[in-house]
């Protein structure tokens, strides 16, 4: 274990949540249980024990306090896995200036301190308060309660409300206070001698007086006035606060009520993806989507909860089917979901050890186009990038960019890179065709290799094809393939150009050295075609047989029933 992924461990250690892992639970009760054991023994010491228990009493000290010393040290340590903010030397100094780090802080290092600093003559009143920092320590219990965390919570959305209230009545206070000056100063001087003390008299009254500076009567009848409006205020003082944070209260146990609805819906929703077999492969794949109105049937959800499990869930998104249909077919607008794996900021990132890299730039743009590259990828045993997360609108393509800086594709391209910069490297990248902005063409499969529209010639000069004799086998197979298994036609860059300077090809380091090619793949063929996963075999096969002819693949997974994604291996 390398220690970044020990310190990784420490910190789903300090998570500060009992409903983690069984063992990762023990640790919480222990501190629970050591911080109120200190409690305990500082409590027990200050009656008249035995020198037997007095011993006792030290020794539980010393090992609450050692045990303490390295856990908060080790807390301090991992603070930035817990939150980046506390990333850094003054990341961690913020982090023992947090409520819980102070209060670690205080109780565990002031202990050692006396040892290292002589302590003044009055040692035993320091003794004392270093004692009262340790048992401090039982504020940490706190961490622990929801009931505390949704009191912070509650505070911290009303924050602005309570603000507006303070400012309010500071400002009323001070004017109240300068106008009992004007009315009472000549009548009671001794008592309003100047405008401080009738600020005074007025902020005592608010907190009951416990000086006995606002015990003089007011005598005039405007002050008296005044004093009753000073008395409202002095209820409002705690009454609107109180109010606020009830009200936060409220809020805080409804949004966690939500909350865990939502992650319950969520769980739905992958239950939902069971992977169900398909009939020309025999393998067990996940669906490529679920209607909003079959699994409103099926999970007994409705289509809000539906939209709130997507949202939160960070793994699926609506589409509208509607959008893979030409447009003189006149679609029908209909919603459904689609699943998709997550390990990169910008998707899924598979390295199977691999020469040949599949390659979806637009799959969170284009509905099941990833799902289709996926299974392409997972049959034939080679690497898998697909472009899974980012903004629909305006959308920035990872296929075509004039730069490189969108959210994720600086990662998307060093991935690519990595994987392609292989001895005897190939790229296939998979876009879709026939789509709702485009005519539906007679061909179904549209094979690209980096020249302008028309070009079909293999030996043109800036193609992403080096191998032209191996380039050739394999365009070869692929279109009597599909003409001769689905009775579907391919065509060669006669449909669409890449000769774009903006193709993330183009963009790679390894663009000279690696081979690649583009399949624009018709969504009536690769998403609404039952034979889909059998085409995707297909492609495999003839990429596996004359790219990676000696490499073993295991498809033995792909015979697995189980839920979406979750037990496939790299």
């Amino acid at each position: 274990m390398t220690t970044q992924e020990f310190k990784k461990g420490l910190a789903r250690v300090f998570d500060d949540n009992l409903h983690t892992k069984q063992w990762h639970n023990y640790v919480d009760y222990a501190i629970i249980g050591l911080i109120l054991l200190s409690t305990a023994e500082i409590f027990i010491s200050t009656f008249p024990i035995s020198a037997t228990a007095e011993k006792w009493m030290k020794g539980i000290d010393w090992f609450t306090q050692i045990f303490f010393t390295i856990e908060v040290s080790l807390r301090i340590w991992t603070a930035d896995e817990i939150d980046p903010k506390y990333k850094g030397f003054w990341g961690r100094v913020k982090y023992c200036f947090s409520f819980y780090g102070l209060i670690d802080f205080l109780a565990t290092y002031p202990f050692w301190f006396s040892f290292i600093v002589p302590l003044p003559v009055t040692a035993l009143k320091s003794l004392r308060i270093m004692r009262l920092f340790r048992v401090a320590r039982m504020f940490r219990i706190f961490r622990y309660m929801k009931a505390f965390r949704f009191l912070g919570t509650a505070v911290k959305s009303k924050k602005t409300e309570m603000l507006v209230s303070l400012q309010f009545l500071l400002i009323t206070t001070i004017v109240l206070s300068l106008l009992l000056y004007i009315v009472e100063h000549d009548a009671n001087p001794e008592m309003i001698g100047d405008g401080w003390k009738a600020f005074v008299w007025a902020f005592a009254k608010y907190i009951g007086d416990p000086g006995k500076v606002a015990d003089l009567p007011i005598v005039t009848t405007a002050g008296q006035i005044i004093a009753f409006i000073v008395g409202i205020l002095g209820i409002a003082i705690f009454a609107v606060p109180i109010g606020l944070i009830g009200s936060g209260f409220t809020e805080a146990i409804e949004e966690r009520q939500k909350e865990e609805e939502i992650k319950n819906n969520v769980d739905k929703l992958h239950r939902a993806f069971e992977r169900k077999q398909d009939p020309p492969t025999l393998f067990q794949v996940v669906p490529m989507f679920l209607s909003v109105v079959d699994i409103q049937a099926r999970m007994g959800m409705t289509q809000e909860a539906i939209f709130e499990a997507v949202n939160a869930s960070g793994d699926f998104r609506v589409f509208n089917m509607a959008a893979t249909i030409p447009a003189d077919q006149n679609p029908q607008d209909r919603l459904a979901v689609e699943h998709f794996v997550v390990n990169r900021p910008y998707g899924c990132f598979i390295d199977r050890g691999s020469r040949v890299t599949i390659v979806s730039p637009a799959s969170m743009i284009d509905p099941m186009v990833g799902n289709f590259s996926y299974y392409l990828a997972k049959i034939g045993g080679f690497n898998f990038v697909s472009r899974e997360l980012g903004e629909v609108r305006p959308y920035k393509s990872f296929y075509l960019a004039s730069s490189f800086d969108e959210p994720g594709q600086p990662e998307f391209m060093a991935d690519i890179n990595e994987l392609t910069s292989r001895e005897g490297a190939w790229c296939v990248t998979i876009l879709s065709a026939s789509g709702t902005n485009e005519p539906e063409y007679p061909e179904v499969v549209h094979i690209g290799y980096g020249g302008g529209r028309g070009e079909s010639a293999l030996d043109a000069p800036n193609l992403f094809i080096h191998d032209i004799e191996k380039a050739d086998v394999i365009f070869t197979g692929i279109e009597s393939t599909l003409q001769n298994d689905f009775g579907w036609k391919a065509e060669r860059q006669m449909r669409h150009k890449s000769d774009n300077a903006k193709v993330y090809l183009r963009h790679l380091p390894s663009v000279d050295t690696m081979n690649a090619f583009i399949l624009r793949i018709a969504w009536s063929a690769m998403s609404r075609d039952t034979r889909r996963i059998k085409m995707a075999q297909a492609i495999a096969d003839i990429l596996h047989n004359e790219l990676e002819p000696d490499r073993q693949v295991d498809r033995s997974e792909l015979k697995v029933k189980n839920i979406g994604y979750s037990d496939y291996k790299a």
